[in-house]
């Protein structure tokens, strides 16, 4: 999708986003306080580094080592379960760090092992939504999300964008796959270390599989 045409579905959608999004704030305010909103520098086209938006789903931390799912709000969980809480990301894309449609974006130190095959996963605009988004987010390992963003790189066109639309649509409507099992997305490649046993196979236009290591990184969650 062009950087227009990602403009105007971002104007369109702002015509709900704004309201609501202000309604979201007050609740974050009123339930946890501020910051309302939690910044995240991710990786973007060639590699470019920008801060990421969201709302903020989590309190405060009670001491040092507390895990993160505990201190998930109620109000938390409902914005992640509706993929509320990416709403701000829609200044993302007004500021042109981000598209509608690209590769969902990732941290920094997840890149730096990147194989130079998936580095051209790097080569659009990271997106809202996505190829991999719709055909199972974070419910499949990290090989095959990248594979399937590769895959979509290579055959990107209006009417794929226009279908990426309509699930991500049919998606909002009833979430599936927003977090792994154990809150986990297994398999990030690290190159330097031994190989693992091979990630299961899914089918794509063109199958691909690959191996690597777990990756438990609670904060990155599409």
């Amino acid at each position: 999708m062009k950087r227009g045409g990602d403009l105007a579905v971002t104007a369109l959608a702002g015509i709900i986003a704004v309201p609501l999004g202000l309604l979201i704030a007050l609740l974050i305010r009123a339930t946890m306080g501020g910051p309302v909103i939690f910044r995240q520098t991710r990786s973007g086209r060639h590699g470019q580094e920008f801060r990421i938006l969201k709302f903020r789903t989590m309190r405060d931390k009670h001491h040092e080592d507390e895990p993160d799912a505990p201190r998930i709000t109620r109000l938390g969980a409902l914005l992640r379960k509706t993929s509320l809480d990416e709403l701000p990301q829609l200044w993302n894309v007004v500021r042109g760090d981000m598209g509608v449609i690209g590769p969902r974006p990732t941290l920094p130190e997840q890149v730096a092992h990147y194989s130079e095959r998936q580095r051209g996963r790097l080569a659009l605009r990271p997106g809202l939504t996505g190829w991999a988004q719709v055909r199972g987010r974070n419910s499949i390992t990290w090989p095959e999300r990248i594979e399937l963003d590769l895959w979509y790189i290579e055959h990107r066109s209006l009417a794929l964008d226009l279908r990426i639309l309509a699930l991500t649509a049919k998606m909002l409507l009833r979430p599936t796959g927003i977090t792994a099992a154990g809150g986990v997305n297994p398999g990030f490649p690290v190159p330097a270390e031994a190989p693992a046993p091979a990630a299961p196979r899914i089918v794509l236009p063109r199958q691909a599989t690959a191996t690597a290591p777990r990756l438990a990184r609670e904060e990155l969650r599409g």
